[in-house]
């Protein structure tokens, strides 16, 4: 716990009044004898239990002191201040932890980067005051956080209907309700290494979605929280895996640099740009805004390849047949290559009918002379409709009929479709419009379609509406959700059982979907994550009164927190404003504790159902047989 190892480092250096101004610590003297390895100094530090346990590293025979990283939190952080960073407000790009201007090997460095968010919200339209844990100040706080969490309330979506079922098989379909962060630590207990393709259609930190911090580093928040789910998207992607990221010009550049970082930079594959918008808007103050960025970074580049994309008409229109040929419509294609490409040696070749061919300077023949030969045998070759022309090749389009072509990086809407079209589709089984930007099916079938094969598991972990899951089970993909936000039973969960039912709207038609399957839905069992949404919705003082009470019974407070303060109706608590106590009870619970851990799930304490337990015991044990 940060604040207590803060408080044994203090309890330690008042002992040395010369590192002393009145009240303010010398950080600098304190640093320059630790540099010299002064041994009283580091002697008295190392006897202090948490600050061993929290900066040095056990070997055989002993332990090393980690001098570097206690040097670093003392130069770096506002001493007596809750600050966990290097920086008060900069973010850039840094070498050697100073800021720069030009350098080849550049990392993002932004404040609270080296801390854990967990960025909880259930309603987009409430803020919530984030708690941010150092990685190795609060790492036990951290290791409860993240540790795998237990399922419940599971459920079997099918054609036939929602069932009860106590087993997971590991090609199921899963849908996830809760925080984001923490179930993708519980997905990496089963998934890690398996994933094939992540999209995700993450909050553009924009100021007008879903992303309501109230933090005056906005936009250091934003980049904390993607960067910690960035770090487990990666551990759960296969080694052939890819990553596309949808993403506005607002954060577009600082979110590339950042998955250089956690992807690394040799693994970037493209910024594709999707024309979102059909329309111009006349009243744009600047420019009007009509695309968004997709990011793609592979987990390893050397082995990632995309799939083609199939031929359009528009592509096979330019085939024609001037001459009768048998083999039918063909294109010509030139001879000869642009130097460098790894051709045979440059040569010249006569013809039957006498036109003898060189290629260029600089280039060399794609085709060998046995291979020439052989075309012009097989009437390959086109001289031009007077015989005389430069020779090419016919290339036949039956040769192609199996073949795609490379996807290019410019998306028009009319290719995969606009914001409205979404809005559209959403409106098919969602009357109230809750998302303002959702992404067309036609944008994910492509994506799919480039980033994996049947069967292959699709991950999305800003779920919204669904549309990548309904997408992935119309092209027969395994797929992955996780949704936090409490729309996700009269959402996501009413257009997938739409699906599983067959319904026609978006890509059905073109990929002839009638329905079927199924998903496993199931709900990270809630700790203090049901007092908070308690307290949210209570109306009135005394129903508030008597919440609390159900609180100080069961619920985990932090252990800053004076439930004295909070209990006690003589105190200045009850002075307060109706919405401020709310405030101040969701903020004095223990954030680390919302969920419950696995490791806990035979507490008679959690009431835990028996049919939920023998679902984790499948989910965790990897024991999944014939679901029932």
């Amino acid at each position: 716990m940060e604040t207590e190892i803060l408080s044994q480092v203090k309890k330690v250096l008042i002992t040395f009044p010369e590192y002393w101004d009145n009240e303010n610590l010398m950080k600098n003297k304190v640093i320059e004898d630790l540099r010299k390895y002064k041994k009283e100094l580091v002697e008295c530090l190392l006897s202090n239990q948490r600050i061993k346990d929290a900066y040095s590293l056990n070997i055989e025979n002993g332990f090393v002191f980690k001098i570097n990283e206690f040097i670093e939190m003392l130069r770096f952080k506002n001493y007596w201040e809750d600050s966990y960073t290097k920086f008060s407000n900069e973010i850039g790009l840094t070498s050697d932890e100073k800021y720069l201007k030009y350098n080849s090997d550049v990392v993002l460095d932004f404040p609270h980067k080296d801390c854990i968010l967990e960025g909880g919200m259930t309603k987009e339209e409430r803020a919530k005051k984030e708690i941010y844990y150092h990685k190795v100040l609060a790492k036990e706080e951290i290791d409860v956080l993240l540790a795998p969490k237990v399922f419940s309330n599971v459920k079997r979506y099918s054609e036939k209907g929602v069932e009860a079922t106590t087993k997971f098989n590991q090609n199921d379909n899963l849908i996830i309700k809760g925080n984001n962060l923490i179930a993708l630590y519980t997905l990496k207990e089963r998934f890690a290494g398996k994933v094939k393709l992540i999209f995700i259609d993450p909050p553009y930190n924009t100021g007008g979605d879903s992303f309501k911090y109230n933090d005056k580093f906005n936009h250091s928040t934003w980049l904390t929280f993607m960067k910690n789910r960035l770090e487990i998207a990666k551990d759960l992607l296969a080694p052939d895996g890819s990553i596309w990221i949808t993403i506005d010009d607002d954060e577009s550049h600082y979110l590339k640099v950042l998955c250089d970082e956690v992807f690394g930079r040799d693994n970037f594959i493209n910024n594709v740009v999707w024309e979102k918008k059909y329309t111009i808007a006349n009243d744009a103050k600047w420019l009007s805004d009509n695309h968004d960025h997709i990011l793609v970074f592979a987990k390893n580049k050397d082995v990632w390849r995309p799939n083609q994309l199939p031929r359009t008409d528009e592509m096979n229109r330019a085939y024609k047949n001037p001459d009768n040929h048998p083999k039918g419509v063909w294109k010509a294609t030139p001879l000869h290559a642009k130097s460098g490409s790894p051709n045979s040696a440059n040569f010249s070749y006569k013809f039957k009918n006498g036109v003898v061919f060189t290629p260029p300077a600089g280039t060399f023949s794609r085709y060998s002379k046995e291979t020439l030969m052989r075309m012009d045998e097989d009437n390959e070759i086109w001289f031009g409709k007077d015989g005389t022309a430069v020779p090419s090749r016919k290339t036949f389009l039956t040769d192609l009929k199996n073949q795609g072509t490379p996807s290019k990086t410019i998306w028009r809407f009319n290719e995969v479709g606009h914001n409205h079209e979404a809005r559209e589709e959403t409106k098919a089984f969602n009357a109230e419009e809750v998302f303002a930007t959702p992404k067309p099916e036609r944008l994910l079938k492509r994506i799919i379609h480039l980033g994996s094969n049947k069967n292959e598991i699709v991950l999305d972990f800003f779920m919204g509406s669904g549309t990548t899951q309904a997408v992935a089970m119309k092209m027969g993909r395994q797929f992955i959700g996780i949704e936090q936000m409490d729309y996700i039973k009269e959402v996501p969960l009413v257009r997938l059982k739409k699906v599983l039912e067959g319904e026609q709207g978006g890509i059905s038609k073109e990929e002839n979907w009638t329905g079927g399957g199924s998903l496993i839905y199931a709900e990270l069992q809630e700790l203090n994550q049901q007092y908070v949404e308690i307290v949210q919705q209570t109306k009135t003082e005394t129903d508030l009164y008597e919440i609390l009470q159900k609180i100080n019974n069961h619920a985990y407070y932090d252990y800053k927190v004076s439930i004295e303060r909070l209990t006690n109706r003589d105190s200045g608590f009850k002075d307060l404003s109706f919405e401020d106590k709310k405030n101040i009870i969701i903020q004095s619970l223990d954030a680390n504790q919302l969920y419950v851990n696995f490791s806990e799930i035979d507490d008679a304490e959690f009431n835990i159902l028996d049919s939920d337990k023998k679902f984790n015991e499948s989910y965790y044990n990897n024991n999944g047989e014939e679901a029932q």
